[in-house]
C-alpha cells in the first residue's frame, strides 16, 4: 500500500549534473547554494526527503522547498531571491561618479582617498563608501608588489640563493638582509599598475634611489644592542664595511658561534 503523494523525480542531463558537481564542491562559493546543490543530486539519485535531510542538516520541509525551486526555476531558483526593503538612496549614476573618482583621481593633501576624505568629498557617509568600495573590490590604501625579471639566469641565481638556506656550507652563517624605504625618495624601475575593480595598485619591488642617505641597522639578539651605521651610498662596499663594524662589536666569546 502506497501512502502519501508520489514526489516528482528530478531527472539532470550531464551538463546539469557537471554543473551542481562544481557548485556542491566548490570551497569559495557561498556553504547554502552548495548545501542546495547537493539536495537535488542527491534527490537525482532517488534518496528520499527524510535520508537527505539528515545527511544535509537540514529539515525536511527545506528539502521539498529546495526540490520544487529547482522543478519550477532550474539552477536559478538555487539561489536567493531579491528582499524587499526600502528603496535604494543612491543611484547608479551616483555610484559610478564615486567609484570613478576612487580610481582616477587623488586629493589634494594626500596620496589616496580614505573612507572620510572621499565622504567628506561626495557628500555621502562614510558606511555608504565603505560599503560601496567593499562591493567594487577597491582598496587605495594597499598596493601590491611585484617584478618581472628579464635576467635570462634568473632561474639558476635562485636555484643558488635557496640553495644556501636549505644547504649552507659547514661552519658558515648565512644572512638574509631587507631594508625600509619609506623614508627616501623613490623612482620605480617599471611603471605604476593603477588600482581597478577587484585589485589593489601595484608596484615594483625595485627602485632608484635619488640623494638619500643609506642607514644599515643590526641588532644584536644576545645584549640587545642595535648596531648602526650611515653612509653617503647603498654599493656592496658600504655593506661590506658594515659588515666589519658589526664582526669587531661581537663579544669575543660569541665570535665563533
Amino acid at each position: 500500500m502506497i501512502t502519501g503523494r508520489p514526489k516528482k523525480l528530478i531527472v539532470l542531463s550531464d551538463e546539469e549534473h557537471e554543473q551542481l558537481t562544481a557548485i556542491a564542491n566548490s570551497r569559495s562559493l557561498p556553504h547554502r547554494l552548495a548545501r542546495r546543490a547537493r539536495i537535488v543530486l542527491l534527490d537525482a539519485d532517488g534518496i528520499s526527503n527524510n535520508t537527505i535531510a539528515q545527511r544535509v542538516g537540514v529539515s525536511r520541509q527545506s528539502v521539498c522547498n529546495w526540490r520544487q525551486r529547482y522543478l519550477r526555476q532550474g539552477l536559478a531558483g538555487l539561489h536567493d531571491e531579491l528582499r524587499p526593503g526600502r528603496p535604494r538612496s543612491i543611484s547608479d549614476e551616483e555610484v559610478a561618479v564615486l567609484v570613478r573618482k576612487t580610481l582616477e583621481t587623488k586629493p589634494q593633501d594626500g596620496t589616496h582617498w580614505t573612507i572620510r576624505t572621499v565622504a567628506k568629498d561626495t557628500e555621502f557617509s562614510c558606511t555608504t563608501v565603505h560599503r560601496i568600495w567593499r562591493a567594487f573590490g577597491l582598496q587605495p590604501h594597499r598596493q601590491r608588489h611585484f617584478k618581472l625579471s628579464t635576467d635570462p639566469f634568473f632561474v639558476e641565481k635562485v636555484r643558488d640563493i635557496v640553495g644556501l638556506y636549505l644547504n649552507p656550507p659547514d661552519k658558515a652563517m648565512v644572512l638574509c638582509v631587507d631594508e625600509k624605504s619609506q623614508i627616501q625618495a623613490l623612482d620605480r624601475t617599471q611603471p605604476m599598475l593603477p588600482m581597478g575593480l577587484g585589485y589593489v595598485e601595484g608596484v615594483t619591488h625595485d627602485y632608484v634611489r635619488h640623494g638619500t642617505t643609506t642607514l644599515f641597522a643590526a641588532l644584536d639578539i644576545a645584549t640587545g644592542q642595535v648596531l648602526t651605521c650611515c653612509k653617503n651610498r647603498h654599493r656592496h662596499q658600504e655593506y661590506l664595511q658594515f659588515l666589519k663594524q658589526v664582526d669587531t662589536s661581537v663579544p669575543s666569546n660569541l665570535a665563533g658561534c
